[in-house]
């Protein structure tokens, strides 16, 4: 009997979960309700889904609003009638958000018009809603004489008084509006309620026509749909047997370029795959995935492919991915097997500036009707959900955020206390739609037979739907990511092949995996700028491992994760792998573990092992075993097929006669990383472009460097990237108006700085500046530039006091003198040129005083970085000249040394105090790496960026060489007042 209800997707309006309508309409008494959520469709399938566990036939519609204004409820008849709904609701959404008082034509389509007064023309499948406050009206209203065309409307937003205040809330949430100044336009009525079937009936008693006419309409309507069966493009080709034989014939063509011996090791494991990929019906997905690859080759752009796709032979061959599954043993079945019910998933990287291309080509290939982006829900978070009440409420920012630190009602004024019950309340309700930050859907059937769509400001529609949904229905998504660690390979490759003519196959394996100069810089941890490998604790972990080959780097990547560092397991790992002795014992302790995990020495590391554990150990299926993989977010832990499996877990162990104190502790790890780790695969995808970005590195370190500089750095600042070229031998020069690219350069062994880097040099000045010099020769003086370039003082001035104007060997001082001259007259932002340019006088200045460190100051405030050394801009005498190489004849003793501070991570202690890592450069610019416990982080703190004195005692863990920090002391900057004179 409900025929307008609203869930909390109907963005901030709505007052109820899905779940919670469902049961809300069952206690009620009603055999079936309408979802019609305000502008959009972005649950009615999970609506649907949702339905089968309870007593309630569902339908579905969109009740279509301008603002909280409705204009008509779209019913659907079938799935047919939703297709027209979500086309009608895409074509508006892309183009405007005003909707037209009329309703579309739709054939399968019901349309129920809010009543009014005054009569109107219906088309057959259209009518009247009365609302109950309505029925007072109705006797003297033109509609009593038509009731065949008039159907009961009770919107249906909230069961009760507090759903009704969430309610007024996010209205004046939507609104960016005070509570109190919320209008009644803008919010609904306290009747628009969940009343059960008997409450209705009595309403509308005494017109049963209006009764009778709203059950013929639900019985007239039917959503039956099909989840979980596969809905992506079915077919590559025209045909199944041709996507196989097509699949076939490019791995048979693979093996010759990825082998130089093909075993029968190789060829058994092929037909496997080609076995259960044919079986499952993913011929085409593979396909699809080799084709987009093949593009974005045959373009230039550089991809990793990752995740547990990376557990794929046939993967490897078609060169989706670059990691040999048979070398590193990788678990085909995490990918796919036939009783995994979850679709395979790769993940696909591209360059930061080639991603859109590439989604581009997508949609272009298989038609904007069958491609679209994925859609995801944003929802209210505990800090925002209090941000918003508090606003909503009037109160201050600093009251807000005195309440987000401290929700204690006791200590809270009325206000206070109200924001923090419904800031409770409304935590976790969806905000608004936006967009998964990969994912695509490539559908066999039209996108609109199962979701409306928006359109993005660059041109492609997304789902109103998320994964999970999409998940659900049998969507399989295509992660299609960016990342800046493939521009800096991709730009590298191109200097490297301008500069020195050189065509580097980088997806060649075999170039690098083996090269002793990597192997070196990975068991040292040189890998500052390296995709994945640079931080300071990936650099600390690495040295502890003595990590020169490429499968101990992909146990590193994974380890290094929070999940996996969290649990202890990190360091579980490392005191194993350096002390035979600890993993004897841990076989001993375990032995059942510890064989089915014996390659990480008995401690999980990877997401498979959750699988391996649950299925050896617990002797779940494994269907079971990668529910449980899969449940450990959060979204599937409120499954109950997750709670299932999980309480099968705890019985089967305890029917194996394994203690529960060795259990609990099991799913203690389990239950702490599965969510963090990484698959297997994924870290070997990581480890293969780490090791290509270090046999760049290694071989080519300044060009790598530029590259980096120009993909915008990376885990350090830019002035780190340049230090580390300058350590390779090069020269650094800052901006030069007849040197200067507007992105970094390289000549030799001169890094020329772009003009980018100019903080408030304006773009097009810097691009217009390199397009006049390129059409007509480099500039001679700055008088001639003033003549060719029309540039505003302003801008000019920037240039000057950069230093690119050095070629005229005139001091910056003298430069400014002639630049204001020239310019300070002109009252245009920037003077045009004119057809004859009058000779200017030239001027002789007296010498004018400078120093050596104005220049640092300079390129500090208009770089954010300088090409001298920070130890240069201390106004003391450096108190110790002891230096990193220094450390290890001092193991164990108390030191002073001057470091540059590079980058600081908190972290908590086990008492929960928070201490911290630090990582500093010394003198000579080699690493320092420091411990600050508790007591003395807090006596002596950090206290921004600059050089520090610092007192320790010098330890050795593992290899890795750190201080432990007893005392330490920033030393004072010199300022331009230091350097004056007089």
């Amino acid at each position: 009997m409900l025929l307008n209800c609203h869930s909390y997707y109907s963005f901030k309006y709505g007052a109820l979960s899905v779940e919670e309508v469902l049961k809300e309409s069952q206690a009620g008494g009603h055999d079936a309700i309408v979802l019609t959520d305000i502008n959009n469709t972005a649950v009615s399938l999970d609506f649907l889904r949702q339905a089968k566990e309870f007593k309630v036939r569902p339908l579905v519609g969109v009740d279509i609003r301008n603002r909280a204004k409705q204009q008509y409820v779209l019913l659907a008849k079938n799935a047919d009638g939703f297709r027209e709904i979500n086309e009608f609701l895409s074509g508006n959404l892309h183009t405007s958000k005003i909707f037209a008082p009329e309703a579309p034509n739709l054939n399968d389509v019901f349309v129920i018009y809010p009543y009014q007064g005054s009569h109107r023309e219906l088309k057959a499948n259209e009518y009247i809603g009365i609302r109950p406050q309505d029925l007072p009206h109705l006797p003297f209203s033109e509609w009593i004489e038509q009731q065949e065309k008039l159907v009961m409307l009770q919107t249906a937003s909230f069961r009760n008084k507090k759903d009704y205040n969430i309610h007024r809330l996010m209205r004046a949430i939507d609104g960016n509006t005070l509570l109190s100044k919320l209008s009644k336009e803008e919010q609904a009525v306290f009747e628009d309620q969940y009343r059960s079937k008997s409450d209705l009936l009595e309403l509308y008693k005494n017109y049963p026509k209006i009764i009778e006419n709203t059950e013929l309409l639900l019985a007239s309507c039917s959503m039956d749909f099909e989840f979980g069966t596969n809905k992506n493009k079915k077919l590559f080709t025209q045909s199944e047997e041709e996507d196989f034989k097509l699949l076939m014939k490019l791995a048979c063509d693979g093996l010759g370029y990825r082998y130089h011996d093909v075993t029968d090791e190789i060829l058994d494991r092929l037909n496997k795959e080609l076995k259960v990929i044919r079986q499952l019906g993913f011929c085409s997905y593979f396909l699809i995935n080799w084709d987009l690859v093949r593009y974005a080759q045959s373009q230039g752009y550089y991809h990793v492919g990752r995740g547990s796709g990376a557990n794929s032979l046939v993967a490897y061959l078609l060169k989706i991915t670059n990691v040999d599954p048979v070398d590193l043993d990788l678990y085909f079945e995490r990918f796919i097997n036939p009783f995994r019910t979850s679709p395979p998933d790769f993940d696909i990287d591209f360059s930061w500036t080639d991603r859109d291309d590439v989604t581009r080509y997508l949609f272009e290939k298989y038609g904007y009707d069958h491609v679209v982006l994925l859609g995801t829900f944003i929802t209210f978070n505990h800090k925002s959900a209090f941000r918003e009440i508090g606003k909503v409420f009037g109160l201050p920012d600093e009251e807000i955020s005195r309440l987000q630190k401290n929700p204690n009602p006791a200590q809270a004024d009325e206000y206070g206390k109200w924001v923090i019950r419904y800031s409770q309340y409304i935590s976790g309700f969806p905000s608004h739609n936006s967009i998964h930050s990969s994912g695509i859907l490539i559908s066999e059937e039209p996108i609109s037979n199962y979701s409306a769509t928006e359109l993005l400001p660059k041109g492609f529609p997304s789902t109103q739907f998320d994964m999970y949904i999409s998940e659900d229905l049998g969507l399989h998504k295509f992660d299609i990511l960016s990342q800046r660690g493939l521009g800096k390979i991709k730009d590298t490759l191109e200097i490297i092949k301008q500069n020195h003519g050189l065509d580097i196959d980088i997806n060649d394996t075999s170039l690098f995996m083996e090269d002793a100069r990597v192997k070196q810089m990975l068991k040292k941890g040189q890998a500052i700028g390296c995709f994945y490998v640079e931080s300071p604790a990936m650099r600390m972990l690495l040295t502890k491992l003595k990590a020169e080959d490429y499968k101990r780097l992909v146990a590193a990547s994974s380890i290094i994760r929070p999940g996996v560092a969290k649990s202890g397991m990190m360091r579980e790992y490392i005191v194993r792998f350096q002390n035979k002795e600890k993993r004897e014992q841990a076989e001993r302790d375990l032995p059942e573990l510890y064989s089915i995990l014996e390659e990480t020495y008995g401690v999980m590391v990877y997401q498979e092992d959750v699988i391996k554990v649950a299925h050896y150990f617990a002797e779940l299926s494994l269907d079971e075993a990668d529910v449980l993989r899969r449940g450990m977010s959060w979204k599937f832990k409120q499954r109950n097929e997750f709670a299932k499996v999980k309480d099968k877990f705890f019985s089967n162990c305890k029917t194996k006669g394994y203690a529960d104190a060795v259990v609990s502790d099991i799913w203690r790890q389990i239950e702490s990383f599965a969510n963090y780790a990484f698959a297997k695969g994924h870290s070997a995808s990581y480890a293969v472009e780490s090791f290509q970005a270090l046999y760049l590195k290694a071989y080519y370190p300044l060009e790598y460097m530029v590259a980096t500089l120009n993909n915008g750095g990376g885990f350090y600042s830019a002035q780190l990237y340049l230090h580390e070229a300058v350590m390779h031998g090069a020269r650094a020069e800052v901006p030069c108006v007849n040197r200067s690219s507007w992105e970094n350069t390289i000549d030799g062994k001169t890094i020329w700085l772009g003009f980018y880097l100019l903080r408030d040099l304006e773009r097009s000045t810097g691009k217009k500046l390199i397009e006049e010099r390129n059409k007509h020769g480099n500039f001679k003086s700055l008088r001639d530039f003033v003549k060719r370039f029309p540039i505003s003082l302003e801008q000019l001035i920037i240039l000057i006091r950069i230093g690119a104007f050095r070629f005229t060997q005139k001091a910056k001082k003298e430069l400014l003198w002639d630049a204001h001259f020239l310019l300070g007259h002109s009252k245009k932002t920037k003077p045009e040129k004119t057809l004859f340019q009058a000779e200017v006088k030239e001027f002789e200045l007296p010498e004018l005083w400078k120093h050596k460190l104005e220049d640092a100051f300079d390129e500090l405030e208009l770089l954010g970085l300088s090409v001298q050394s920070p130890f240069q801009l201390v106004k003391d005498d450096l108190p110790s000249d002891l230096k990193a190489c220094h450390l290890p004849c001092l193991i164990n003793r108390y030191i002073r040394i001057v470091g540059f501070l590079i980058h600081r991570k908190p972290t908590k202690a086990s008492n929960g105090k928070i201490m911290y890592f630090g990582t500093w450069i010394d003198l000579d610019g080699h690493w320092l790496d420091t411990v600050h416990f508790p007591p003395v982080a807090k006596e002596y703190p950090f206290r921004g960026p600059g050089c520090y004195v610092i007192e320790g005692k010098v330890v050795d863990e593992y290899g890795f060489l750190s201080i432990e920090v007893s005392r330490m002391q920033r030393m004072t900057n010199l300022s331009i007042d230091d350097v004056m004179p007089g």
